[in-house]
C-alpha cells in the first residue's frame, strides 16, 4: 500500500471532495465546501514529492518535471478513483486530488429533475453542462450516461483528461479514452471518434476552437454529444460557444448551433444547512423551436424570459432554482445571495445586506 493511501482513506471516511497536499503546510480536506486541516506534520517538499511519485506513472513524472504541471487518474480498488493534479508553487511541490466515487449516483439520488434523465434518450444533438469548477458537472454527466447505458443499445465514447467516472458496459459498449495516454488531444479524439461508429460522445472539456467546432459537427451529423464549459448561465454558454469562432464564421456557427443544440444545464453546488451534504441548483434551457429562433436571430438576451415561461418543458432559471432551495430550508440566505446571478431579488432575505461593490 502506498503511503499516500492513508490520506485517501481518511478523505473517504470524512466525506471530503478534495485532498490538498502543499509543501510548507499541513494537509487539508475540502469537506462540504469548506477547507479543514488534517492533524499531521507540516509537509516538506522532498518528502511530499517522494510520496506523490510513489503513485505516479513514469511518463507523468517526466511531464511534471518538464512542465511543473500534470494531471492523471489514480484508483484504489474497492474505494474510489481520484483525479490528481500536481503543480509547482513558491515553497515546492503541491497536489490536489478530487475523489470520484466508484459507484455512479443516479439522477434520482442526486436530486436532479426528471427532464435531465430524459436527455439520455435523445437520438442526436449537443447537450452542454456548465458551471464553475467543483459544481458537479462530471457527476451529472455520469448520471445521464448511466441512464443511456441501462436503456439504450449503443456505442458510447468518453474523452476526458483524466478519466473520471468509469462505466461498466451494460446494454451499451463504452470506451473510455484519456487525453495524453490514449489520444493526443480532445480534438484528435473527436476527429477519430467520427470514424469509430459512436452513437454518444462525451467530451470532458470543450476548451478550444477546434474541439468546440468538432463537437458541433458531430452533433449535427447524427450523434448525441455531451460537453462541459465553465460558464455561469445558459445565455452566456450560447454566446461563449459562438464567440470562440472568428467573426467571419459566427453567422454560420450560430445557425448550425441553433439546429444542433438540445439543452444547456448550468449548475452550482450549495452546502445544506438542514443536514450534512450538498445540493445542486440548476438552470435548464431546453431547445424548443422558439429557443432555436432566438439563437439564430442574435437574441440570446431573451433566453432568460424563455426559460421562465417554459416550465412545462422542464426549463428553469438558476435564481428560481436557488430560491426553491432556500424556501425548502436547505440553504442559507447568505449562500443564496452569494451565488445568485441577479442578487437584488435575494437582498431582502439578508438581515444585514452588504454593500455590493460589483453592482456599483
Amino acid at each position: 500500500m502506498a503511503k499516500i493511501d492513508a490520506f485517501f482513506k481518511l478523505m473517504h471516511e470524512q466525506g471530503a471532495s478534495d485532498l490538498h497536499l502543499v509543501s510548507g503546510q499541513q494537509p487539508a480536506l475540502r469537506v462540504r465546501g469548506d477547507m479543514e486541516r488534517i492533524k499531521y506534520d507540516v509537509l516538506d517538499s522532498d518528502s511530499l514529492r517522494a510520496m506523490l511519485y510513489e503513485i505516479t506513472p513514469e511518463e507523468k513524472v517526466k511531464t511534471f518535471e518538464e512542465t511543473g504541471d500534470v494531471d492523471f487518474g489514480y484508483e484504489i480498488p474497492g474505494l474510489a478513483r481520484y483525479r490528481a493534479n500536481f503543480f509547482m508553487q513558491k515553497y515546492g511541490v503541491a497536489a490536489v486530488f478530487r475523489e470520484i466515487p466508484s459507484e455512479i449516483a443516479s439522477c434520482e439520488q442526486l436530486g436532479l429533475p426528471t427532464v435531465i434523465a430524459k436527455l439520455a434518450t435523445l437520438p442526436r444533438g449537443l447537450i452542454l453542462v456548465t458551471g464553475p469548477t467543483g459544481s458537479g458537472k462530471s457527476t451529472t454527466l455520469a448520471a445521464i450516461i448511466d441512464v443511456a447505458n441501462g436503456t439504450r443499445k449503443d456505442h458510447i465514447i468518453t474523452v476526458e483528461d483524466p478519466i473520471e467516472f468509469v462505466h461498466k458496459s451494460r446494454n451499451c459498449i463504452i470506451n473510455h479514452r484519456e487525453v495524453g495516454i490514449h489520444t493526443k488531444s480532445f480534438s484528435a479524439a473527436l476527429r477519430g471518434a467520427l470514424r469509430e461508429d459512436p452513437d454518444i460522445i462525451l467530451v470532458g472539456e470543450m476548451r478550444d476552437l477546434e474541439t468546440i467546432s468538432l463537437a458541433i459537427e458531430a452533433a449535427s451529423t447524427g450523434h448525441l454529444v455531451f460537453g462541459t464549459l465553465h460558464t455561469s448561465s445558459a445565455a452566456k454558454t450560447v454566446d461563449r460557444v459562438i464567440e470562440v469562432f472568428p467573426s467571419t464564421e459566427q453567422e454560420q456557427i450560430r445557425s448550425t448551433l441553433a439546429d444542433s443544440i438540445r439543452a444547456v444545464i448550468t449548475q452550482t453546488l450549495f452546502k445544506r444547512i438542514d443536514k450534512k451534504g450538498r445540493c445542486p441548483a440548476l438552470e435548464i434551457l431546453i431547445a424548443t423551436p422558439a429557443v432555436r429562433n432566438l439563437i439564430r436571430e442574435h437574441k440570446t438576451h431573451q433566453l432568460n424570459s424563455m426559460m421562465q415561461t417554459g416550465k412545462k418543458y422542464g426549463m428553469v432559471v438558476l435564481d428560481d432554482s436557488i430560491m426553491t432551495l432556500y424556501n425548502k430550508g436547505w440553504i442559507s440566505a447568505e449562500a443564496a445571495y452569494q451565488k445568485a446571478n441577479d442578487k437584488k431579488h435575494f437582498r431582502p432575505l439578508l438581515k444585514a445586506p452588504p454593500t455590493d461593490f460589483t453592482e456599483a
